[in-house]
């Protein structure tokens, strides 16, 4: 039987701003950012780019409810979302590879490279604040 890992306020409270942020970047994916989500689906993808775009925006706000409303569940959805942020990430190298704005602030090769790398930040963020990473830690004592 696996042990609960016990997380601080502060992880509490960064999970909850992460769950809130999901939910509100999957509902901008739905609706005002729908365009710009586009132009970071890469060409590759054999997919509509909107269709893509829905899809993930779809999973972004099922992920942020769990985190937020699933509190037993947090630590296997910790996981899950730090691998829907690596799974992710290949459309953020391709907007900056191909040079594609978006946002009215990624409209620079500077800010689109500067962009990348805060994904491993959100991967950290996920991970510390569900315990993902307590939880991994501890089983491998």
């Amino acid at each position: 039987m696996k042990k609960e890992v016990k997380i601080s306020l502060m992880q509490n409270i960064f999970r909850i701003l992460l769950a809130v942020f999901m939910v509100y970047a999957g509902f901008s994916h739905l609706t005002f950012n729908r365009i710009d989500f586009q132009a970071q689906v890469p060409d590759w993808v054999p997919l509509s780019k909107d269709l893509v775009v829905i899809l993930s925006g779809i999973v972004e706000i099922a992920l942020g409810l769990t985190l937020l409303l699933w509190k037993k569940q947090r630590v296997n959805i910790g996981w899950a979302l730090a691998i829907f942020f690596i799974l992710v990430f290949p459309g953020n190298i391709a907007q900056y590879l191909d040079g594609k704005d978006a946002f009215g602030i990624l409209d620079s090769d500077r800010a689109r490279l500067i962009r990348l790398f805060f994904q491993p930040v959100l991967i950290a963020w996920v991970l510390w604040s569900t315990g993902a990473w307590q939880s991994w830690r501890n089983s491998k004592k």
